[in-house]
């Protein structure tokens, strides 16, 4: 997975462009969301890439700490010159986070979780947040004939996408899917007030941590 996005750290950004208008206006909610719900807040963002969601939310937030584990997806962000602290850091392991924090996003990683550390990723997350921080994550739908064929093996809960980069090399790349059902049952454990939204391409969690 890490070679993966580090060599697609160049082209990382053109699946945020394809000629679908489905697509680009539920992205536009996307940000929309991510830019009301993050203003005057202090924003701690997992697997930023390569800042792609960090430029919106930085527009609006009082400060911004994200953190990727690829250094070449990092690069691309700094060199934007966002008003956002990026850091290197393991989504599992969180070893570099520091700062105070009211608010948390996680956008397009969700989905490249295994399905046995989906606990363990969400309770470190949100032991770097302060209670009644708001949470915002947001992640695909499976839409057949988009992004590679989709791959299921025997004794495996996880699925997977066979997808080819520009330069050739082939990978297999885990990628979950998840019904609305079970995306309540998955957040409920970790918030109050939550909010599961689900379009045609994209679904979309907003919740409140409770610190129990």
């Amino acid at each position: 997975m890490k070679d993966y996005y580090s060599r697609r750290a160049r082209e990382y950004e053109e699946i945020y462009n394809r000629d679908d208008p489905v697509r680009q206006k539920e992205l536009g909610i996307i940000k929309k969301e991510l830019a009301e719900l993050m203003e005057g807040r202090d924003v701690l963002e997992a697997a930023c890439g390569t800042g792609y969601f960090t430029e919106v939310i930085s527009k609006k937030a009082r400060s911004v700490t994200a953190f990727d584990f690829s250094p070449e997806v990092i690069e691309i962000a700094k060199a934007k010159r966002l008003k956002a602290r990026f850091l290197i850091d393991d989504a599992y392991e969180m070893k570099n986070i520091t700062g105070t924090f009211n608010a948390g996003c996680a956008n397009f990683f969700f989905s490249h979780i295994p399905k046995d550390k989906i606990d363990s990723f969400l309770r470190l997350f949100h032991s770097k947040l302060l209670p009644g921080a708001v949470v915002y994550m947001a992640d695909n739908i499976n839409v057949e004939g988009i992004g590679g064929e989709l791959i299921t093996k025997p004794g495996d809960v996880n699925t997977y996408k066979r997808r080819t980069l520009k330069d050739g090399s082939s990978y297999e790349i885990l990628k979950n899917y998840y019904s609305e059902e079970e995306l309540r049952d998955i957040f409920s454990r970790y918030s109050n007030g939550l909010e599961v939204k689900i379009g045609k391409c994209f679904w979309r969690v907003k919740s409140i941590w409770v610190n129990d």
